[in-house]
């Protein structure tokens, strides 16, 4: 039996994050789930390890350099090399562009793009060394185009640029990198929005389905599913794409 592969989930304190660290778990990985403290990861990690996974939680800040390096020295020392990267992390600073702040940008692009390049970074060099890696970044059918997301919007199209220059300089060292795109999934953060427009969250999930051709919203679980398939070793052939993950085309 090969030795067990690390994996660092980011943002996985909930949500998204949370149902891809758990599901890695399930196939067999030990996991780290980082969030921006230690203290909001350490539900998902309990949840893992009660279920009889392995996982640690870390706090660490991605947008952060030192924080980074700190974070994935940790996770080497403490779980073995990380050869697994989920760069889920995200925030939201919703605004139309006259009235978005520089800080309101800066933040955005702090979180996803800076996040997701100082993760990858770190943790390259164990791929590299192992001769094998997976790298899955999150982007999101708003990389399309949103109203009130020009940060946002422009992230998540970033994400997808940075992913296939990734699997172009990596790929000869066996490592992959992929991105999912998800259209409107059930999380604290959809329901937040839906609470920013004045809307009861079930009514505001109805509203978004009705657009949607199999008729229903995503769950977390549905991106935790594509997430595991491209860090499987049968995808080993499959390298700088962008799925869309939204019950339907999206490009």
């Amino acid at each position: 039996m090969s030795a067990q592969k690390t994996a660092i989930v980011t943002g996985s304190g909930r949500g998204i994050g949370a149902a891809v660290a758990k599901r890695l778990a399930d196939d067999g990985l030990a996991v780290a789930v980082l969030d921006i403290t230690e203290e909001a990861a350490t539900e998902t990690a309990k949840a893992i390890n009660d279920a009889g996974g392995k996982a640690i939680a870390v706090g660490a800040d991605v947008s952060d350099e030192a924080s980074v390096t700190a974070a994935v020295e940790k996770v080497a020392a403490e779980l073995g090399a990380p050869t697994v990267l989920v760069n889920n992390a995200g925030i939201l600073r919703d605004n139309l562009l006259f009235k978005m702040s520089v800080d309101d940008w800066n933040a955005v692009m702090g979180v996803h793009l800076r996040g997701a390049f100082l993760m990858s970074r770190a943790c390259q060099k164990y791929m590299v060394d192992a001769g094998w890696g997976r790298i899955v970044n999150l982007s999101s059918t708003s990389a399309l185009g949103n109203r009130g997301q020009a940060n946002y919007s422009a992230a998540k199209a970033g994400m997808q640029g940075f992913t296939k220059t990734l699997a172009i300089e990596l790929g000869k060292f066996g490592v992959t990198a992929n991105a999912i795109a998800p259209g409107f999934i059930e999380t604290d953060m959809t329901a937040a929005t839906a609470a920013r427009v004045g809307m009861d969250f079930e009514e505001f999930k109805k509203l978004n389905a009705s657009a949607i051709p199999v008729a229903r919203t995503g769950k977390p679980e549905d991106i935790a599913h594509t997430a595991s398939f491209f860090v499987s070793e049968g995808a080993g052939f499959v390298s700088g794409q962008v799925i869309y993950v939204a019950g339907g085309p999206k490009d």
